[in-house]
């Protein structure tokens, strides 16, 4: 007979699920299993468990954990010792100890400190002093706090034209001859006269063409200087030219609001040897200094003036003047009388500056929708090119229509925007041209066919973006087969090439020339070249 025991037995096992059979739930008093422990390899498997300690009260004791050390580059010992730490978190730190390791070997971290302790080198501070600090104008009060009616203002009217520039410029100069003042001089300042004794200075004979190693080799003699390097303007250069003297280096640069600048590398007057002017009001976008008479220097600016400092008059006389728009200007006689002016709008003109007032001989409009350079040949001077939006065009003066002209020759290939274009120096064998697609291209013109051959195409990053002036590659006067331009590469640089496309030279300096010299130019007689930033700083490189 089955007792009350084994019948109260025989119940709970018919009420208790199959899956809960073989789990029995026990206190967790006695089965409490440290987590973070069981990963530890200070633990034994074997090792029993350990009583919980508990107080008078019964309440269990929590011992404090240990600190984790943040000391990476402790022993592996230290870290176990305090059995905190699981394997994957002992890895991890012994991977970032070596790691630290590695690095210091290889002196890393010195290295990282001393290149903190380097700073930028600070752009030269030679030349146009700063105009010291600015009158402080009056808070801006609100009207409405004030509880006043705002006031009603009309706005201007739109502007009309097609000037592909900022309207908002300063007012046009007043017709007429100006005054040659110094404006970061006193107002009583005069023209020192040894200013004047070296413009006039005649410029000698050009040197015969030295063979390529010869020459290379002179390029290589020629260094900067802190010296070398000098504010002459205060805005970014559009413009710069040598004077063609040989007794020192004397230069002239435009900027980006009208003002001239005259530099002696080495002069006691001015601010280290530079003067400042004011002719125009807009981006002095060409000049030249005449060849036929060395103290007078003529300058185009965007403004539509066309203006000739004469040093021994001392003032600015007018030469030519229009609206607005002009672009680019080339002497078109040995005695610099004659001249060719171009505009934005796809014009040129024909001055001479025999004539009496500021008007043009005659004028033709090309087909063409902007014009950005013109460029005269040496010897047929008759003959003028044309860098027009994407193309260059060669014209005979003694041809021109005044519509729709037609080129005596022309240099295709070019797929954007054409931003120069010059004869060789000597001889008008080679046009050199600077196009916005990457490619510096030299023809042959020496036969004036009516389609100019290509003889080289060098690629060349011309994308300079809006706060350069664009680059342009100029030829030496002394050598007919070579040029200069700027560069956009790092570090900072300026290349001399060959028309062959062979790189001769790069002129580099990194404590001297860490900007980009978009305007480059070399001098007529001596070894020297300069170039313009956007600062307003000139940058030769002369032995």
């Amino acid at each position: 007979m089955a007792t009350k025991r084994t019948k109260r037995d025989a119940a709970v096992k018919d009420v208790t699920p199959e899956s809960l059979g073989a789990t029995v739930r026990r206190s967790s008093r006695s089965v409490l299993v440290p987590k973070r422990l069981r990963y530890s390899p200070n633990l034994k498997a074997e090792a029993p468990l350990k009583k919980t300690k508990r107080n008078s009260q019964g309440d269990k004791f929590r011992p404090k954990k240990p600190k984790v050390e943040e000391d990476v580059t402790k022993s592996d010992e230290e870290q176990k010792s305090h059995g905190q730490l699981s394997a994957y978190e002992l890895e991890r730190l012994e991977n970032i100890r070596q790691n630290q390791a590695f690095l210091s070997s290889i002196n890393l971290f010195q290295a990282t400190e001393e290149l903190k302790q380097l700073t930028r080198p600070k752009p030269s501070q030679r030349g146009l002093r700063s105009q010291g600090v600015k009158d402080v104008l009056p808070a801006r009060k609100s009207l409405r706090l004030q509880k006043k009616e705002a006031e009603v203002l009309t706005l201007p009217p739109e502007p009309t034209g097609t000037f592909p520039h900022d309207q908002s410029s300063p007012a046009k100069k007043p017709s007429g001859p100006l005054p040659m003042e110094a404006i970061n001089m006193a107002e009583d300042y005069k023209l020192p006269p040894p200013l004047l004794e070296l413009l006039s200075e005649e410029p000698q004979q050009r040197k015969l063409k030295l063979e390529l190693k010869e020459y290379t080799s002179e390029l290589k003699d020629m260094k900067i200087t802190e010296e070398k390097v000098v504010k002459v303007v205060k805005d970014r250069i559009f413009s710069a030219a040598f004077h063609p003297c040989s007794s020192s280096l004397l230069m002239a640069a435009g900027d980006k609001w009208g003002k001239v600048g005259l530099w002696n590398l080495g002069g006691v007057w001015g601010d280290d040897g530079v003067l400042l002017f004011e002719p125009h009001t807009r981006p002095v976008g060409c000049m030249a200094f005449s060849t036929a008479r060395p103290t007078q220097l003529l300058s185009l600016s965007y403004d539509g003036s066309l203006r000739c400092m004469d040093v021994e008059k001392a003032v600015f006389d007018e030469v030519y003047d229009i609206e607005d728009g002009l672009k680019t200007f080339a002497f078109m006689s040995h005695d610099c009388s004659t001249l060719v002016v171009g505009d934005w709008y796809g014009e040129v003109a024909i001055v001479d500056r025999r004539t009496p007032g500021n008007s043009h001989e005659s004028l033709h409009t090309l087909d063409t929708k902007t014009l950005r350079c013109v460029s005269v040949h040496p010897l047929q001077m008759h003959y003028f090119a044309v860098a027009e939006s994407r193309a260059v065009n060669i014209y005979d003066s003694r041809c021109l229509k005044k519509t729709k002209s037609k080129a005596v020759s022309l240099l295709q290939g070019h797929t954007l925007g054409v931003s120069s274009a010059y004869f060789s120096p000597c001889t008008g064998n080679r046009v050199l041209t600077s196009c916005l697609d990457n490619n510096i291209r030299i023809y042959d013109t020496s036969a004036m066919t009516s389609s100019s051959p290509l003889l080289t195409s060098i690629r060349h990053d011309m994308q300079t973006g809006r706060w350069l002036s664009k680059l342009s590659a100029v030829w030496d006067p002394k050598q007919e087969d070579c040029f200069v331009v700027g560069s956009m590469m790092r570090p900072r640089r300026v290349q001399v090439f060959h028309e062959s496309g062979r790189l001769l030279h790069s002129f580099m300096d990194s404590e001297n020339l860490n900007t980009v010299l978009s305007v480059t130019a070399f001098h007529p007689t001596r070894n020297a070249v300069l170039g313009g930033n956007a600062s307003g700083r000139l940058h030769v490189f002369a032995s």
